[in-house]
């Protein structure tokens, strides 16, 4: 099953999908070091975002988390893609300086499927994300 939406930043990834429902501040509420989610009482604290591709609604916060995208890329510790149902300033400029692929702008379809544990392949350049398979 293809997805389509609007390319932000080019690229491609694969890797198993992180949903969550709520927004994600990279400025103290996802470590740095390690990738781990942290903001208390979020619907993924304790997840690593490592190599996932994370699906959220929208960025908040600080734009220091813009920085800390860049640093969780250069740690290794970065998502593999983001996608947004709509992509704010410092979670676009983040993955501008990280080089990491980010989408948004899905139909609402896109967020009832998809869940957390879905294996997904993505081409952001030509604008499409492919449903491989449920690891759930």
């Amino acid at each position: 099953m293809k997805f389509h939406g609007r390319t932000i930043v080019g690229g491609s990834a694969e890797g198993v999908a992180l949903v969550s429902v709520e927004p994600v501040s990279f400025y103290g509420g996802v470590d740095p070091e390690t990738g781990i989610v942290t903001e208390p009482r979020h619907c993924i604290e304790g997840e690593n975002v490592k190599n996932r591709v994370l699906i959220f609604p929208r960025g908040k916060g600080s734009t220091v988390g813009s920085y800390v995208i860049y640093r969780m890329k250069k740690r290794g510790v970065a998502p593999s893609a983001i996608l947004n149902s709509e992509t704010d300033m410092i979670i676009t400029t983040g993955c501008v300086i990280a080089g990491i692929p980010l989408m948004d702008r899905f139909d609402e379809e896109f967020f009832r499927i998809l869940r957390t544990g879905n294996l997904l392949k993505l081409n952001a350049s030509e604008g499409w994300v492919e449903l491989i398979s449920n690891l759930s």
